[in-house]
């Protein structure tokens, strides 16, 4: 048997480590990746953070920005009589319960001193507070942002149809700003105009 030299040797040695690097790379690229950790499904519930639900409400009368505002769910009268710019001189906060909570949907109605009815700080869809029987009070000049159905329905040359005409004007509008808006409604022409021009305020 041939005698083994040293420098045989060390290519045998060279060999044999190459051989096993390829053989480790090879075992390296065949492995099965490992499995990837499974990201966790959403359950599906939603959590709703306390506070956090919003309200519209339309703030009209006696303030200085009537208009619709969103507020918290947790928002209280007072709150939306500050966005709407606060409240005019002329208001009359004591029929208010400012710390009443807002309702989305609802109306905060601001009246004047000295106005027929009140007594509420929301109102549904006639968009005004309870108010009296028929007419104005006292002999007083009837206010439009404040009156009810009844209350204009007795006023001269005014009937049950052109007293919701008149409900309906303020609730779209937030309120009247002069008396001469009447001459919008549909059914007071000129005539019927003038009679009530001594009959009515804002």
């Amino acid at each position: 048997m041939p005698e083994i030299t040293r420098p045989q040797l060390a290519v045998y040695a060279a060999a044999a480590v190459a051989i096993a690097l390829i053989g480790a790379g090879y075992l390296r690229d065949s492995a099965p990746p490992a499995p990837k950790p499974r990201a966790a499904k959403p359950s599906g519930v939603r959590v709703q953070q306390p506070g956090r639900e919003r309200a519209y409400v339309h703030v009209a009368g006696e303030v200085r920005r009537p208009g619709v505002y969103r507020m918290r769910g947790s928002a209280r009268v007072d709150d939306a009589l500050r966005r709407a710019g606060g409240a005019t001189a002329r208001a009359d906060l004591d029929q208010l319960n400012l710390a009443a909570r807002v309702e989305d949907g609802r109306q905060v109605l601001v009246p004047a001193r000295g106005a027929a009815g009140g007594g509420g700080a929301t109102a549904g869809a006639g968009g005004v507070p309870g108010g009296g029987p028929g007419g104005a009070a006292g002999g007083q000049p009837l206010n439009l942002n404040t009156a009810t159905a009844e209350q204009l329905d007795g006023l001269d040359g005014v009937g049950p149809s052109t007293a919701q005409k008149i409900l309906a004007y303020r609730q779209q509008h937030g309120g009247f700003r002069s008396v001469n808006e009447l001459d919008r409604i549909p059914g007071i022409g000129e005539k019927r105009m003038a009679s009530l021009r001594d009959q009515v305020r804002v």
